[in-house]
Order: structure tokens, then C-alpha cells, then sequence
């Protein structure tokens, strides 16, 4: 386990330039939860993450959905919630609502009900729904552990990237999820669940600089900075319990417990080992591509599909119906 390293070092410069001192002075509180709120209650941030790269996205939906241009939202609306009358959906840890709001467009007989704590980001969820005449999606902020749910039952709990957040994973499956969900109920998740706390192997950490080494220089210049990126270390645990408590703390332990109280309807493991941190804050010169650029990142995608044939997957997406 790595307490503290060089990489949790720059990142405090890079999120000064990023994000601000404001953003950096709300991580000297005492309150986790408060900490943890800091690290979503923003509305307008610019990012440079993986996630902004449309090559990226077509990677996923390929390995997801079979085909590149198919969003999984839309896979799950063919596969499971076409031609049924009404479907009710608890969506936990949602932010913007971006993927909640897209099933809600698809799916005009789905009931969504969207838990978050920040209600910054639901103010900016429910102002697009709005926008878009939305009436099936609704919005609470609440912090879902200590939300009394009244024993509603639904038909399906979804997460995106917000499942991991969450510790003792176990016990908030039967707490939180199973208790809110209709027998033969369905999980369905998009998550990620490596290593807690991000303590990658050193065979990742390895690929991991393979990428970034492959990467031209002038393609590594970190956003809002005027420094490069030339390795990644790894992160401490420190520093990722200082800058959000909920980060990965028991990320490892997902898979294993949805497998113990739920059938497996389907399971797509598509990696992200090596694009999450190697293209982590040098994503905005891959947005538009080039032949150049194109060649990189299929370097990059070979990498990773190379580590994935001897290294677990750090991302799924699964249905799972309760047992």
C-alpha cells in the first residue's frame, strides 16, 4: 500500500491550476462527508479526464454494446426495458444525471428517481430535463445513507461510476440496494472496480508508463499547466482520503459481492487499467484526431488490450438479477 507518492505531489499543483485554491482550502475540514461533497458540488468544471475522448466512448460501446456508435443506455433499452409496460428505476449517486436523463428520453414508460447528495449538479440535472420536456425522471438530494426510502420497491437500481463510492460493499447491497428492489429485481452497473484506494499492481503501473512513454511530448502537456506529463506513480492513500474519503474504498469487493446475492444476466469487462491515469489530464489533445493522434491511441488501446489478457478489468458493465 502506498501511503504518499510523487504523483499525489503534482496533483495538488495541477488541481490548484485546474480547480483553484477554494477547491484545495475545502479539503482542510475535518467533516469526510463535507470533503467528499467538495469533490462533486460543482456545476461547471472543466475536466481533462478520459471520459472526453469520442474515441474513448466508441471504445467502450464496442466492447459493451457490439458496435461503436450504440450508447449502452441505448443496448439497455433494446435488451431489457423495450415493450414492458412500466419500469421503475431507483438510480443511486447520480451527479448531472447525464445517463439517467438519456434512459428517461428512451424510455417514456421508465419511472426514474434520482438520489445525489450534491444538489448542485441535480439543479443542473433537472434544468436539461426541463429543457427537454422531461416528465418520467425526478430528483432528490439526500445522502442515500441515511435516506429513509419508506420501503419502496423497484424494478431496477442502477449505478454509473457511483457504486464504488460506497463502502462495505456487502452490507450496502442488503441495506440499500436489496431492500429497495422487487423480487427478481435487476442491478444493472456500469462501474468501476479495481483495486481500493487505486493501488494498482506493479504490472499496471508498468503499462502505465509504456502508454505514457508512447505518447509524443507535445501531446503530454497537462491542462491549465505548462508542465508534462513523463510517469505516473501510483496513489497514495493519504492523499486520496484527504481529497475525497469515498474514492474506491471498497472497489475490490463489488464484484465479488453482487456474484454472491446475484445471478449474472451479463457481464462486459472493458479494462480502462491504463487510460484512466495515463490520459488523466492530457485527454483535451485527443477530443480531435488527426492521423497522428489516431495512431497514438491505437497504440495506447493495444497496450491496454494487451494488459487485459493477463490483469483483471478496472471497469464492467453488468445486469444482475437478484437471487
Amino acid at each position: 500500500m502506498r501511503i504518499i507518492t510523487r504523483e499525489d505531489i503534482s496533483d495538488i499543483y495541477i488541481k490548484f491550476h485546474q480547480r483553484g485554491l477554494p477547491f484545495l482550502l475545502s479539503k482542510i475540514n475535518r467533516d469526510k462527508f463535507k470533503r467528499t461533497k467538495s469533490a462533486f458540488n460543482e456545476s461547471k468544471l472543466e475536466t481533462s479526464s478520459f471520459w472526453i475522448i469520442p474515441a474513448v466512448t466508441k471504445r467502450w460501446n464496442k466492447l459493451i454494446t457490439g458496435n461503436e456508435n450504440t450508447l449502452y443506455e441505448a443496448y439497455l433499452t433494446d435488451t431489457y426495458f423495450k415493450n414492458k409496460e412500466k419500469i421503475s428505476i431507483l438510480a443511486l449517486g447520480t451527479g448531472v444525471c447525464s445517463h439517467e436523463t438519456r434512459l428517461a428520453e428512451m424510455n417514456p414508460n421508465c419511472e426514474i428517481e434520482c438520489y445525489d447528495f450534491s444538489d448542485e449538479l441535480l439543479k443542473k440535472a433537472k434544468a436539461i430535463s426541463d429543457e427537454k420536456g422531461l416528465k418520467n425522471i425526478s430528483y432528490f438530494a439526500e445522502n442515500i445513507l441515511q435516506h429513509d426510502f419508506k420501503d419502496k420497491k423497484y424494478d431496477v437500481v442502477f449505478f454509473h461510476a457511483s457504486l464504488h463510492h460506497f463502502d462495505r460493499i456487502s452490507e450496502f447491497l442488503d441495506q440499500v440496494v436489496i431492500k429497495n428492489l422487487e423480487p427478481k429485481g435487476l442491478l444493472i452497473i456500469n462501474e468501476f472496480v479495481g483495486a481500493t484506494r487505486l493501488q494498482y499492481s506493479k504490472m499496471q503501473l508498468d503499462y502505465i508508463n509504456k502508454a505514457i512513454a508512447a505518447i509524443p511530448k507535445e501531446y503530454r502537456k497537462i491542462f491549465k499547466t505548462n508542465i508534462y506529463k513523463n510517469k505516473y506513480y501510483g496513489s497514495g492513500v493519504l492523499r486520496m482520503i484527504i481529497a475525497d474519503p469515498s474514492e474506491c474504498t471498497d472497489s475490490d469487493s463489488i464484484i465479488p459481492a453482487i456474484h454472491e446475492k446475484f445471478d449474472i444476466l451479463e457481464e462486459k469487462f472493458y479494462g480502462n487499467n491504463i487510460l484512466q491515469s495515463a490520459l488523466k489530464d492530457i485527454s483535451h489533445h485527443f477530443v480531435e484526431l488527426n492521423p497522428e493522434k489516431q495512431e497514438v491511441l491505437e497504440k495506447v488501446f493495444a497496450l491496454e488490450d494487451e494488459l487485459l489478457e493477463k490483469h483483471p478489468s478496472d471497469y464492467v458493465f453488468g445486469v444482475y438479477q437478484l437471487k
